[in-house]
């Protein structure tokens, strides 16, 4: 099968280059598609450099910072016209080991239709965070399972591989969400579109240099509100729509900018 790897960069010129050498290296025939959301910091020419050197590496230029969702689903989009049949994302930080790539490739050959690089599974680990930052994160995933009903211990990882048949199943351009709630929007389209989905365990570290783009306390509390209102959507539509119409309910709308639920036809 023809295999491509989505990664998308901002802000990631001392990373870029180290991680596609050592993808490079591990798996020689991947294809590698980098989506540069216009880094101020360069990241876009020196992936520029590295594909001229290395080969087998396209460049996706973005005008500008649009949201990681929107960096996946331009990548995605460009690597199902393709016509590749397993795609491949990860973070560009070294958070995610590429020796784990294998493993996923292989997982989906082997006959799944998604293959997960989690944390929260037997084996899977994230040893270097601080005791709030580790709960903040198995509470957000538990949470997230039991509302929308998940079929995977970790839906927020971005170290996945798919089917391009999974991606097309469950509609990826439809997707709206950004930042970590792409990753929870996703998991809830896999799980509800009855795909065959596997767990692989991995350790995350933190990146291994630059700084997080991430706000961790805002982006917590944006992801709770988000994922109650689809959960409360899709349990009861009616009171759901009846809270939009209210007062705390329109500002709470003004804050999260809801499109959900995620629907799967």
């Amino acid at each position: 099968m023809q295999r491509t790897l989505v990664i998308p960069t901002y802000q990631e010129a001392e990373n870029i280059r180290p991680l596609l050498e050592r993808i490079r290296d591990l798996c020689p025939d991947l294809h590698v598609i980098v989506c540069d959301d216009n880094s101020p910091d360069g990241t876009g020419r020196i992936a520029d450099a590295a594909a001229a050197e290395l080969g087998g590496i396209e460049v996706l230029h973005r005008p500008g910072k649009a949201g990681l969702g929107a960096a996946y689903r331009h990548g995605f989009r460009h690597a199902l016209d393709a016509h590749y049949e397993v795609i491949i994302q990860m973070d560009a930080d070294f958070s995610h080991d590429p020796s784990v790539l294998p493993g996923l490739i292989t997982a989906v050959d082997n006959g799944a239709d998604v293959a997960i690089g989690s944390r929260y599974v037997p084996g899977g680990s994230v040893p270097n965070w601080k005791w709030l930052r580790r709960q903040l994160s198995q509470w957000g995933n538990s949470y997230a399972r039991a509302m929308l009903r998940l079929e995977m211990a970790d839906a927020t990882t971005a170290f996945r591989a798919y089917r391009a048949t999974a991606l097309e199943r469950i509609d990826i351009d439809g997707t709206t969400a950004n930042g970590y709630l792409f990753q929870i929007e996703t998991a809830y389209r896999l799980s509800a579109a009855d795909l065959v989905i596997t767990e692989l365990p991995i350790v995350f570290v933190d990146r291994v240099a630059g700084a997080s783009k991430m706000a961790v306390l805002r982006t917590m509390v944006e992801t709770e509100l988000r994922v109650t209102w689809w959960g409360l959507a899709l349990r009861a539509p009616r009171v759901s729509e009846r809270l939009r119409q209210t007062a705390p309910g329109k500002y709470l709308m003004s804050k999260i900018q809801p499109s959900g639920p995620p629907t799967v036809e």
